[in-house]
């Protein structure tokens, strides 16, 4: 008997690879009966950027186990994998599917990545089909909130937009005035280990592959073979049931000491005191309600002090919801920015490892294996040396975009380009995070196996973050010389004689010309020294 056709479709709900929640407002009226789910894998969302292989298999095996949990709900589902279709785009097999199934209307939550928010909804008016948004629940703060609080201020500050969003939301609030006494504990986050290192420090759940799972690492290992990284340690979360346990495997392990070490590296130790949560959240596989709730509520029961619950939901509550409004709120202009007129490519060794630089070395190595690092080694190591050698701020954005498995546009892009490379001019952060390598050696012990001096900017053992260092305040000290929260860094230059400034200045283009697109390796880079 021959089968029957699937019957006609009232709405074709799309879900994209960053929007696996069940309970999505899409989802809110389903009907089983007329309505379908539409999710789709196609190869240029892995090849827009040069993908790490954590990284596509991360967002296929995510959608394949939601694709499932739908299915099992009674939900029809039109999937279309990698590796049975041939659609190059997700335009593309947007388009042909409508005109298959042509549904009365599409219905979405926003996509997270501007582009795709313009181009969808326009294949369905190319279609005739009618494109219904949805609010997205997932956040605490629209980005129609976003610019309201917005207007009228020529500088966003995470701070202040922080305070409103507690306030408005009662977190971690008691009669109208922060818990603690204080409305963040900074200062308190930014504890380095002694010589002994971390200590205890247990590792963190892991989640061995499934039968699901191990099917993408070998289309990924086959379909990807070129693409860096590797997925023989591959344990990452993948459905809200896995999400909540490296929620509880967090707070109950490695939350209270969060805080002191948040900032903290050391090398091989890739996970350290952080919950590895942060792609699960951006999947939508786990609310941030309920992420901040459990820290909370470990604080209220003595389990973790202040100092660490409140960092955590800063990094939550506050910077993760502050830069999404950003994003919304100044692009598509945003990617074109470029404050400090960087113009340098981005040294090939960004995509090997293979660098003489220990702490550039292990935080690259690190990422390119795992699709992770956290944020000091982002924007401290990888993302500080690409400002002070003035990488061009979109080869640095696509870079930051293809590597880490929690990537996508809305949280990575403001992130590189406002924060890390400064680029926007000050529109996000105060100041550039500008470091010499004096920052890496007090905060790891990276340079205890570097032959690299971090407190030289000159002579054959000299640090290139310290060279660079100097050279970067240098040429642009007219900027920020008076600046109100940079200028007493920049005033720094005047202790400096200007013979030494020069020599700084000539080796700091010798850098250049030896650091580039086609360069290996920063090994040996003066051996006449």
């Amino acid at each position: 008997m021959p089968d029957r056709a699937p019957p006609a479709v009232r709405h074709l709900i799309v879900v994209l690879g960053d929007q696996l929640d069940l309970a999505s407002t899409v989802f809110d009226d389903f009907d089983p009966d007329r309505d379908a789910v539409w999710m789709a894998e196609v190869a240029h969302e892995a090849e827009q950027v040069w993908s790490t292989k954590a990284r596509i298999a991360v967002f296929l095996a995510a959608m394949r186990h939601f694709r499932d949990a739908l299915r099992e709900r009674g939900r029809r589902v039109e999937y279309r994998a990698l590796d049975r279709h041939a659609h190059p785009t997700l335009e593309a097999a947007l388009a042909a599917d409508l005109a298959t199934l042509r549904p009365e209307r599409v219905v979405a939550v926003r996509p997270g990545e501007w582009r795709l928010a313009q181009s969808l909804p326009a294949v369905c008016r190319e279609a005739g089909v009618a494109w219904s948004e949805r609010i997205d629940t997932h956040f605490y703060c629209d980005p129609h909130d976003f610019a309201d609080w917005a207007k009228g201020k020529k500088e966003l500050r995470l701070e202040f937009f922080y305070r409103w969003l507690r306030k408005r939301e009662d977190v971690l609030m008691a009669d109208g005035e922060p818990v603690g006494g204080r409305w963040n504990f900074d200062a308190e986050n930014r504890g380095s280990f002694g010589k002994r290192g971390p200590e205890r420090l247990p590792k963190p759940r892991a989640f061995p592959p499934d039968a699901t799972t191990r099917e993408v690492v070998a289309l990924v290992e086959s379909r990807f073979a070129s693409h860096p990284g590797r997925l023989h340690d591959f344990d990452w979360p993948l459905t809200p049931a896995q999400a909540q346990d490296a929620l509880d495997d967090f707070v109950a392990h490695r939350l209270p000491l969060f805080g002191q070490y948040q900032d903290a590296m050391w090398r091989d130790a890739p996970w350290l005191y952080h919950s590895r949560l942060s792609a699960a959240m951006n999947f939508k596989l786990i609310s941030p309600r309920r992420v901040v709730d459990a820290a909370i509520d470990a604080y209220r029961r003595g389990h973790a002090p202040i100092e660490a619950v409140e960092g955590f939901v800063r990094q939550i509550l506050g910077w993760r919801e502050f830069v999404r409004g950003v994003y919304w709120l100044r692009m598509p202009g945003f990617l074109d920015d470029n404050a400090l007129g960087a113009d340098a490519p981005l040294p090939a060794f960004y995509w090997t490892g293979r660098t003489e630089m220990a702490c550039l070395r292990d935080a690259l190595r690190q990422t390119l294996d795992l699709g992770y690092a956290h944020h000091i080694q982002r924007l401290m190591v990888t993302g500080l040396f690409a400002l002070l050698f003035g990488v061009r701020p979109r080869e640095i954005h696509a870079w930051y975009l293809a590597v880490y498995v929690d990537a996508v546009e809305w949280v990575e892009l403001p992130n590189v380009l406002g924060m890390s490379q400064y680029a926007d001019g000050g529109k996000m952060v105060s100041k550039p995070y500008a470091a010499s390598g004096k920052y890496i050696q007090r905060m790891s012990n990276y340079c205890a196996g570097c032959r690299f001096d971090p407190g030289e900017a000159l002579g054959p053992n000299a640090c290139p973050f310290t060279t660079l260092y100097w050279d970067f305040l240098d040429r642009h000290a007219d900027r920020f010389r008076d600046h109100p929260r940079a200028g007493m860094q920049w005033r720094n230059l005047d202790r400096i004689p200007e013979e030494r400034m020069r020599a700084i200045r000539e080796r700091a283009a010798r850098l250049r010309e030896t650091i580039d697109a086609t360069s290996a390796d920063a090994a040996s880079l003066f051996p006449n020294d």
